[in-house]
């Protein structure tokens, strides 16, 4: 870094967050801290309108509260968080919720109507990556605060411009561009129209458990317990998380007790401290998927026989057995297992001699060489040179182009990539928060609204997207349920994504530390109850 830690720390002593910084090098980390080391290169911001990516989303509910929750003790069911009650017009168009009385931001603002109709006014406006979430539902920048009004303080109407399923509407208001920013605070901090995005992509100006101390990007991120949440107290008056790509250094740091829970173990440091008597393994089935998107810009890729037999080229098997083994399931559909209509079928494996013939009737008998963005973290990186090997088989050329989480999201974003290894993971616990990214595309033009996964992809489905967009409108679950089942089976044969894995999340933590619960998706993920014994 240039300059030693020590002198550092004596430079900055009047800082609390040095010392903290100067303690966690020792072998015991404070009591009333919890450090924790995780690969966060994927952050791009802390601002709950914009941040999409795991880590930052993960960062985002820990500091903001929403006017719905989910409970996850009974089985993710709905419940009020800032909204303590809430009624349905009989025509599924109005909502209208009753907000919790006396909750303040982290400012010691009171929190109103007012906030909730300004949260909503921003990320409508701003419009950025998670911004679909919630304009399906006809909020424009131009109709937000008609469609949203403060009745009075403590009350909010929301108007949809369809009859959706409530619990649809109401799911996504558990994402984390659904939370509830400190109006005054935000607008004492905006620059030149920007909405305070420049600020809070540092800062924050939320309700929730902790308040942002510091963020330094790609090195770590340290949150100050808010004291005067109304849910109580965190347990744990401070979270460090700090950013260690290696998971061999992972391991190390929390033996030596530098570090109370390791994010990101491979198979191989799980197996090495499974025999530690100071450590435990905890796990959690997460709802993210494990795929390849193929850009359909690219004219190779564009031929429905090359994706085809990419989708044959891929040793599920091997990879699953020999890289990711107890960390990833073999999943070859876009809904995640636990969710509504999810199917388990595995209509792909192996099969080199099927993939070449494919290749032929393509009219590209000796393979071709293609670009694959690459986050240099694992195991993403040996499963791509995994999948190299095996592609080579059939003459494909797969040239690997390494980046961190913010170079290649942004690429893949822009859509300049060729072919994006990634997660996906739900921002909602509702079947169609994967069903709209991987199978609807409204607008295949570089200026569309609404940019999914199938836009990243450029992959232009017009009967697809409205068997998809109508689906959220069936009130019956049996019935919606099926749809989705046709959708996935549609989606496996057709599709420009190699659908691989859904992940299993694990951590190891010492065994001092309680209450750690590894939720569903990156929204879930509490550090208020964890505490230290």
């Amino acid at each position: 870094m240039g300059i030693s830690m020590r002198h550092v720390a004596k430079l900055m002593a009047a800082s609390a967050f040095a010392v903290l910084m100067a303690s966690t090098a020792q072998a015991q980390t404070p009591k009333d801290t919890i450090v924790m080391a995780k690969q966060i290169d994927d952050i791009i911001t802390l601002d709950p309108a914009e941040a999409f990516e795991f880590s930052g989303v993960e960062v985002v509910t820990n500091l903001y509260d929403k006017l719905i929750g989910v409970d996850l003790k009974n089985n993710n069911a709905l419940i009020g968080e800032l909204a303590q009650s809430w009624t349905v017009s009989p025509d599924n168009l109005t909502y209208t919720f009753k907000l919790r009385p006396g909750v303040k931001f982290h400012s010691g603002n009171p929190l109103t109507a007012a906030d909730v109709v300004y949260s909503f006014q921003r990320a409508v406006t701003l419009n950025k990556s998670p911004g679909f979430i919630l304009t399906q539902f006809g909020l424009t920048k131009d109709t937000v605060l008609d469609k949203v009004k403060a009745a009075d303080d403590q009350t909010v109407v929301i108007t949809v411009s369809k009859p959706f399923a409530p619990s649809f509407f109401l799911n996504c208001l558990t994402s984390g561009v659904a939370s509830i920013v400190d109006s005054k605070l935000v607008k004492a901090n905006e620059k030149d129209g920007d909405w305070g995005n420049g600020w809070l992509k540092l800062a924050s100006a939320g309700s929730g458990a902790y308040k942002v101390r510091a963020y330094r990007p790609n090195e770590q991120y340290a949150l100050d317990a808010n004291e005067g949440w109304y849910k109580g107290a965190p347990k744990t008056k401070r979270v460090i998380v700090r950013h260690v790509a290696e998971p061999a250094s992972q391991r190390l740091l929390l033996e030596k007790g530098d570090i109370d829970i390791a994010r990101n173990l491979s198979k191989d440091q799980l197996a090495a401290v499974k025999g530690n008597a100071n450590v435990e393994i905890v796990q959690g089935d997460k709802g993210y998927i494990l795929y390849l998107g193929l850009n359909q810009k690219n004219p190779n890729l564009a031929k429905p026989e090359v994706r085809e037999a990419l989708k044959w080229l891929v040793d599920y098997d091997a990879i699953e057995k020999n890289i990711v083994e107890g960390t990833y399931k073999g999943h070859e559909a876009f809904l995640p297992k636990g969710f509504l209509g999810a199917i388990d079928d595995k209509p792909y494996k192996l099969d080199v001699a099927k993939a070449k013939e494919l290749l032929a009737k393509a009219g590209l008998p000796n393979g071709f060489t293609v670009t694959i963005d690459t986050r240099s973290v694992n195991p993403i990186t040996d499963i791509t040179q995994a999948i190299q090997s095996t592609w080579s088989q059939a003459g494909i050329k797969l040239e690997i182009i390494p980046g961190d989480g913010k170079q290649t999201l942004t690429k893949y974003r822009a859509r300049t990539h060729d072919i994006y290894i990634g997660q996906w993971g739900p921002d909602y616990l509702d079947p169609h928060t994967n069903a709209e990214t991987f199978a609807i595309n409204e607008n295949n033009g570089e200026d569309a609204k609404s940019k999914t996964l199938a836009w990243r992809n450029a992959w232009d489905i017009p009967d697809m997207t409205k068997v998809t967009q109508a689906n959220v409108l069936e009130t019956d679950a049996a019935k919606r349920a099926a749809v989705y089942g046709d959708l996935q089976r549609e989606h496996q044969k057709v599709s420009p994504f190699v659908i691989m894995f859904q992940q299993v999340e694990v951590s190891a933590q010492r065994k001092n530390v309680d209450n750690w619960v590894i939720g569903p998706s990156s929204d879930t993920n509490f550090y208020a109850p964890i505490a230290k014994n």
